[in-house]
């Protein structure tokens, strides 16, 4: 056993007093050490009950024969760190994550891990760190949030944002306002539309890193206590059979997940975090094939935001391996790759089944022939742009308007909510990328303030910072180069017109080549923002902003 480097021999004799001041038997020093990861904190609702999930996992490992040990993972709430300078910690916390799981593992010298994550940075760290560590590894998320209800509708966090908008513009008063509050997030979980943390919790189980339902159980359904206790008694399985991460996270298990991706209409995140965990598992995973894969894949799902539907809905209709299933009937996935549960793909999703039609669309009558995400490139954007084209209004796939430029979100959410911005308008909001922001805010306050004025169908927005996969609309992020480097979108002046066609995948700025030579000429890159403490040294990290959507920060190993 790998433990055995910390149990057994004569040197090892004062490991072996510390085990014993943990109170382990002889017993259990001959038995598998499992660590758990537990990403449990008082802060996140989506990890408020990871207590319940862990404690069942650590039963399910002890019924199989292992020793399970819990340790920490930190995990940050995006709801909570948005729109302030909390934001600028959140994406970075996932290489943090990854690291510190990285090091108590090893430290430790752990058989086997149980992942017990569930929000949006939290879940891709944790992947990360699996990749890398390579032992035997299973993946329980803590499951989504319940859809709130308003006014005999579901509802979820993107309503409560939007309805900020809403309130501001005068169309709801404060007592709408404030049911709205008491009502969109109705219990622990993680927010109940496809945003990102759903997004990554449903990856894991097409990665074939979590166990039939890890995307969907929502998080009060004892149903989610039992898969937790099938993950601990698992990961015991995989151990016997040395079956590891790497050998499951393979370059055919990554196609699969961005076909899955697009069928589902994930969240743009998914775009910076597949990529970074490939990476770990030692796959090149280049976005610019995302085209490629949505041009072959329909879009099957309209989870909020882009539709009326949520994670209990997909739940119920049959989850991930429902769609998984639909796929499969124009051969879109490959079926002989390895999972956790000791199986196949194809083995695993034999006998799906999609129960409602209306959540999942059958693969002959999608919602769209092309998936959810698409890439976007131009003068503007000569790496990347992003953008959820499963939530964009018909009348915005394509757009042409004067630039509305600010420097930092919270210019932009004033001069929205001021009423400022008017139809036809792009809104860029720049200066807010991995080394500029430094740490690449999301932009979920902005485009639901947009959404919220009633201008959701006639304004776009671009940024070099990055989306929620709660936001809508003709919102277009992680565009690359960013503006801190000198990328082109740091040229764009006010009243500039920029030309978005989605179905085109392009992202073009109106000017000519000669004029922007004479602008980037005269350009000088700014200050940091940060000059102190862990985002000052993340941002000097980056070597080369957010190219190809992937924020490349060199490792030492």
């Amino acid at each position: 056993m790998r433990s055995d480097a910390v149990k057994k021999g004569v040197q090892q004799a004062p490991h072996r007093s510390l085990f014993n001041a943990l109170g382990f038997t002889k017993e259990e020093m001959e038995r598998p050490l499992v660590g758990i990861v537990s990403s449990y904190n008082e802060i996140v609702p989506g990890h408020m009950n990871l207590d319940k999930i862990v404690e069942a996992v650590k039963m399910g490992v002890a019924m199989a024969g292992g020793v399970p040990r819990v340790f920490p993972a930190i995990a940050v709430c995006d709801g909570i760190a948005m729109g302030h300078v909390g934001m600028k910690y959140s994406l970075v916390t996932r290489d943090l994550i990854a690291d510190s799981t990285e090091a108590m593992a090893m430290a430790h010298q752990f058989d086997a891990l149980v992942m017990v994550p569930n929000c949006d940075k939290n879940v891709p760290g944790l992947l990360m760190a699996a990749a890398r560590l390579n032992i035997p590894t299973v993946f329980v998320s803590g499951g989504p949030m319940l859809a709130g209800h308003v006014e005999g509708r579901k509802r979820s966090l993107s309503s409560m944002f939007e309805a900020v908008g809403e309130y501001t513009a005068g169309k709801i008063n404060a007592e709408e306002l404030e049911e709205y509050e008491c009502k969109v997030c109705p219990s622990c979980g993680s927010c109940s539309g496809m945003y990102t943390a759903n997004s990554m919790n449903c990856l894991t189980e097409v990665l074939g890193m979590g166990l039939q339902g890890n995307g969907t159980i929502p998080a009060v359904y004892s149903e989610r206590i039992r898969l937790a206790k099938k993950a601990g008694m698992q990961v015991m399985e995989l151990l016997r059979k040395n079956i590891r991460p790497r050998d499951i996270m393979t370059s055919e298990a990554f196609m699969n997940a961005l076909t899955v991706d697009m069928a589902l209409g994930c969240s743009t995140n998914s775009m910076l975090h597949l990529p970074a965990i490939a990476h770990e598992a030692g796959v090149e995973l280049n976005v610019d094939i995302a085209n490629e894969v949505s041009a072959r894949t329909p879009n099957l799902c309209h989870l909020a935001p882009a539709g009326p539907t949520y994670m209990e809905d997909l739940n119920e209709a049959g989850g991930v391996y429902a769609v998984m299933k639909e796929l499969t009937k124009k051969n879109l996935l490959n079926l002989d790759c390895m999972t956790v549960t000791g199986k196949t793909v194809g083995e695993n999703i034999a006998d799906s089944v999609n129960r409602n039609p209306e959540v999942i669309r059958p693969i002959d009558n999608p919602y769209s022939t092309t998936g959810g995400l698409a890439i976007l490139k131009g003068n503007l954007a000569p790496d990347s742009g992003v953008v959820k084209r499963s939530a964009v209004v018909p009348e915005m796939m394509v757009h042409e308007g004067p630039a509305r430029v600010f420097d930092c979100e919270e210019d932009a959410i004033a001069a929205i909510l001021g009423g400022k911005i008017v139809a036809g308008d792009v809104v860029v909001i720049r200066y807010e990328g991995p080394k500029g922001g430094p740490g690449m805010r999301e932009m979920l306050n902005p485009t639901s303030a947009i959404a919220g004025m009633g201008l959701g169908s006639s304004v776009a927005l671009i940024t070099d910072g990055r989306f929620s996969g709660a936001s809508r609309g003709a919102s277009i992020g992680h565009v690359s180069p960013e503006a801190a480097v000198g990328g082109p979108i740091a040229l764009v002046e006010e009243g500039d017109i920029i030309s978005i066609n989605i179905p085109e995948n392009k992202l073009e700025l109106k000017v000519s080549d000669e004029v922007l030579a004479e602008r980037r000429a005269k350009w000088q890159p700014r200050e940091p923002k940060i000059t102190t403490g862990y985002l000052a040294r993340y941002a000097a990290m980056v070597t080369s902003g957010n190219r190809g959507a992937i924020l490349e920060i060199p490792k030492t190993k």
